[in-house]
């Protein structure tokens, strides 16, 4: 089943199944519990992301051929990071080019996201899918500038800044992605593909990232991991490839669809303009 969260007309959240003739229709009930999909067409004014996270774990890393351009060792243990959930945007809404703490250095990263549906503890990997909802495509949005100098040696003010966690356009049920480790993940700029790969090169599959992130850590459901990249990215090309106002990012896992974002420089009130951080 394809998942989305929407606005109506009366700027009321909801929740709608998606039909493969491309109609939907509502959902009642809580779709982390218990719930039913409807008859009534779903009457939507805007989509937003398809989960509105309670965390968002992070993982580093975590293709081969990623590390490998990075320069770095394969880890020995899954590199955890977290985004600010105010860092979530919505499909087809805006990525931010921080104007403030200015950055110079966003880059993309294409990423499969999985949502958790129950509230969970120590799950062993054996187990994990059925703690899993399901799965969605996320852009890991990253100023490399603030992640690699700026940052105090750690990652998460490069990564967390307002809208550098898209999420959508829908989320998919497990019954309909069995094996969220043979997917075929893109992603393009202008219509230029620059990551293309598949999910199955994770150095930490999905079962093994959600047993470890599980332990002796409660997930609460609506927690939202990002799975890593693969290979591909801006900072490791040469020239180096930056985000700039005017592009448009496409994130495409099937079978969950496409992730469309603009960038545009953010605006701001202040005189500040970032001058005196940088």
């Amino acid at each position: 089943m394809k998942i989305i969260r929407y606005l109506d007309s009366n700027h009321q959240e909801k929740y709608a199944s998606l039909r493969t003739d491309g109609t939907a229709r509502e959902i009642s009930g809580n779709v982390f519990d218990t719930f039913t999909v409807t008859e009534n067409p779903a009457n939507i004014s805007k989509l937003l992301a398809p989960v509105s996270p309670a965390n968002l774990f992070c993982i580093g890393l975590n293709y081969r051929r990623h590390a490998a351009e990075s320069k770095s060792p394969i880890p020995e243990f899954p590199v955890v990071f977290m985004k600010a959930t105010t860092a979530v945007q919505n499909p087809e809404d805006p990525i931010f080019l921080p104007r403030c703490l200015r950055s110079e250095q966003v880059d993309y990263e294409c990423e499969l996201a999985v949502v958790i549906g129950k509230r969970c503890k120590n799950v062993p990997r054996d187990e994990a899918i059925n703690y899993i909802l399901g799965y969605t495509c996320a852009n890991d949005v990253s100023a490399r500038d603030w992640q690699g100098k700026w940052g105090g040696s750690q990652w998460c003010r490069g990564k967390t800044f307002d809208t550098f966690a898209p999420l959508g356009p829908c989320l998919v049920t497990t019954d309909d992605i069995p094996n969220p480790n043979a997917l075929a993940i893109q992603l393009d700029i202008n219509g230029e593909v620059l990551q293309d790969w598949n999910t199955n090169d994770m150095i930490f599959d999905v079962p093994r990232l959600v047993e470890f992130l599980s332990g002796s850590t409660t997930l609460l459901p609506g927690t939202t991991i990002l799975t890593g990249t693969p290979h591909g990215v801006g900072f490791a090309r040469k020239p180096p490839r930056w985000l700039k106002p005017g592009d448009v990012c496409n994130v495409t896992i099937d079978p969950i669809g496409v992730l469309s974002n603009p960038v545009v420089e953010e605006s701001f009130d202040t005189a500040m303009g970032g001058s005196e951080w940088t």
